[in-house]
């Protein structure tokens, strides 16, 4: 039998995480053998996910009813339900956090998606969950907002995990590696262990390529050859050259100085890999990205895509020179990248916040339900 090219990806340096939680699979089984059979060393969620676990399935509706029964509030509900998954699922991974010495099996669980522009919001909340969570497994995830720049730093300087969302554009990416070297810096300062704190950073890819793409089609239509040369493209070149940049400064004379007192790199996370447009190879966002010291989180149908017919080998570092010349490219045909990725990052609170919002509004139903309305 041909081996399963997700555990290859692993030999190459590069995590598998699942895009995906629910009740249904830590209950039946399922995630266990994603770790077993697939490798899979780590679990991210967000409010999307768990509008499709809760709202989508009556797995929940049991303990819905309890909860509701024992008087808890909506929002109390919510927190109750999702840390409780969390929690198991980190449970699930322990296993692989320990085996990887606190490298791997992490769990992610976001802050209200409404705080993305509140940052002292951010910090109390995700120092709230962390206490609830209480496995050093779990990873709180903060956007990557003008707001949650200085939450990032505060929270990584109080030893709490942190993952960064909502990442699109290099300038940011900058902007979120300082935040953690700065919360390093600042628990060093105090004297405090730096090795137990972990971060990730979680570069959004697909949706560059759904913004950019229809543009640079139009551009093409009107006689633009270049235009035609980077349609499907933006998206992996910024990733190749936010990997240029990780080297660079976890590579450095700054990182080093923490290193040495136990810190470790935020790890580029690859997010927002399923393939958007049918056109594409549905492991578009997998097999370009391959390389040491990075995580790739994938929907269950690009795992499974992945599992099939995926071709594993170390790739992140091919074709760097040109990443950087076809970003040029497109500033060179009058498309502002950063004003484009900063769109990207607009958009991406609100589409978090919908579905948050939906889900909040399921569960007050249900709760009115079991209350007798």
């Amino acid at each position: 039998m041909k081996e399963n090219p997700l555990l290859k990806l692993s030999a190459l340096g590069q995590s598998i995480w699942l895009d995906y939680i629910s009740r249904r699979m830590i209950d039946s089984g399922e995630m266990q053998q994603l770790i077993e059979d697939d490798g899979v060393k780590g679990v991210t969620s967000n409010p999307a996910i768990f509008q499709k676990a809760i709202a989508g399935s009556a797995d929940y509706d049991q303990a819905i009813r309890s909860l509701a029964l024992a008087g808890k509030s909506v929002g109390e509900i919510y927190q109750v339900l999702t840390v409780e998954d969390v929690q198991q699922a980190a449970d699930l991974f322990r296993r692989v956090y320990d085996r990887d010495a606190g490298r791997d099996g992490f769990i992610s669980l976001e802050v209200d998606p409404h705080l993305a522009q509140d940052t002292q919001g951010t910090v109390q909340e995700a120092r709230h969950l962390w206490q609830a969570l209480a496995r050093p497994n779990v990873l709180i995830k903060v956007p990557a907002t003008r707001e949650g720049l200085p939450a990032i730093r505060e929270l990584i300087s109080e030893g709490i995990n942190v993952n960064v969302t909502l990442l699109f554009g290099l300038p940011r990416y900058r902007e979120v590696v300082e935040a953690y070297l700065a919360g390093q810096e600042a628990r060093a300062a105090q004297g405090l262990p730096l090795n137990p704190v972990a971060s990730v950073a979680s570069f959004f890819l697909s949706r560059i390529d759904v913004l950019l793409d229809p543009r640079l089609e139009k551009l093409a239509a009107a006689g633009g050859p270049q235009a035609r040369d980077l349609i499907g493209e933006a998206a992996i070149a910024s990733a190749k050259v936010a990997y240029t940049i990780y080297q660079e400064i976890f590579g450095g004379e700054r990182f080093k100085k923490l290193a040495a007192l136990g810190a470790r790199p935020q790890r580029l996370l690859w997010a927002s890999t399923s393939t958007k447009n049918p056109a594409y190879s549905d492991v578009k966002y997998v097999e370009p990205l391959i390389g040491p010291h990075t995580v790739n989180t994938l929907p269950p149908e690009t795992l499974v895509a992945y599992r099939d017919h995926g071709d594993p080998a170390v790739r992140l570092m091919e074709g760097v020179d040109r990443a950087a010349a076809r970003l040029r490219r497109l500033a060179e045909l009058g498309i502002d990248l950063d004003q484009a990725t900063q769109q990207l990052e607009d958009e991406g609170v609100e589409k978090f916040n919908q579905p948050f919002d939906s889900l909040m509004a399921t569960l007050a139903e249900k709760r009115r339900e079991v209350l007798g309305g």
